[in-house]
């Protein structure tokens, strides 16, 4: 399997397959993993054409060393994507394939979405998220794109990116794909230590006794329970424990009947930044 790397490849290849009648998009940073590969195969299945884009984007990172430091393994990738299916089209450009030599990213107006959480902590993140996702949808014109909810806020953001824009396209979103031990499964999880890896089930072990939880108590208490657990763990370090509405994404002050909730953490754990969410009703 040889990976497409410029545009206009990838222009042509499409065209050529213009009988192709639904076509899939799985945008990924690669250093794939099972998670990734659900949507794959997600994508497989409902689509009768899919890309899979690879590209470790630039403008959505605030730390050149974590940009530095993360995982590439092309054919790796490859190898993993053929497994599913050998027609599938692999799209693994430069960055001056992408950016022509000024990378820098678009601004957008999330209407608040981006503000909170990770917006908070990651600056300018969710604008180079939508610069390239934005040039992936123009470029390809998928019918489908397929995103994990363990980037619960990136997809809500790339629902507003497509309803703002007005781009034609499904945005379908995958459940989370975990480890045994409940890490949510994650390229970066590839940095910590065998021992660090285990421990860090403790993440989605202190999500799942906040939700039940939640149902008694209120977001003021649930969250300083969590921040006593982490505190009394001593591993990690939490950058933020946050409550919030599914729409909105807005911190909750005080529980609405019928509202839908998610609880969001962001950890360090041996320097590498894990993220997770759960519904909570």
């Amino acid at each position: 399997m040889l990976p497409i790397k410029t545009k206009n490849e990838l222009d042509k290849l499409l065209k050529s397959k213009s009988n192709s009648k639904v076509l899939g998009l799985v945008p990924t940073m690669g250093a794939l993993h099972k998670g990734h590969l659900e949507l794959v195969k997600k994508a497989v299945q409902e689509n009768d054409l899919v890309v899979v884009s690879i590209f470790v984007n630039p403008t959505q990172f605030n730390n050149p060393e974590d940009l530095k430091k993360y995982p590439r393994d092309l054919s790796k990738d490859l190898a993993l994507i053929e497994s599913i299916g050998s027609d599938i089209l692999v799209f693994a450009p430069s960055v001056s394939e992408i950016y022509k030599g000024s990378v820098h990213s678009k601004t957008y107006d999330f209407q608040g979405l981006d503000n909170v959480m990770e917006g908070e902590f990651r600056d300018d993140h969710f604008n180079g998220v939508g610069t390239i996702v934005e040039q992936l949808f123009n470029l390809i014109k998928p019918n489908n794109a397929y995103f994990g909810e363990k980037d619960f806020q990136q997809l809500r953001i790339i629902k507003k990116l497509v309803e703002v824009q007005k781009i034609p396209v499904n945005i379908i979103p995958c459940p989370i794909i975990r480890e045994d031990h409940g890490l949510a499964m994650s390229s970066r999880n590839e940095r910590l230590s065998e021992k660090m890896r285990l421990k860090a089930g403790f993440i989605f072990k202190t999500l799942q006794s906040a939700k039940e939880k939640f149902g008694t108590k209120s977001a003021l208490k649930v969250k300083e329970w969590v921040k006593n657990q982490f505190l009394k763990e001593g591993d990690f370090e939490v950058e933020y424990f946050e409550i919030a509405d599914v729409e909105t994404l807005s911190p909750l002050k005080r529980k609405v009947k019928n509202k839908k909730y998610r609880a969001f953490i962001a950890v360090y754990a041996e320097d590498v930044r894990l993220i997770d969410n759960i519904a909570l009703n």
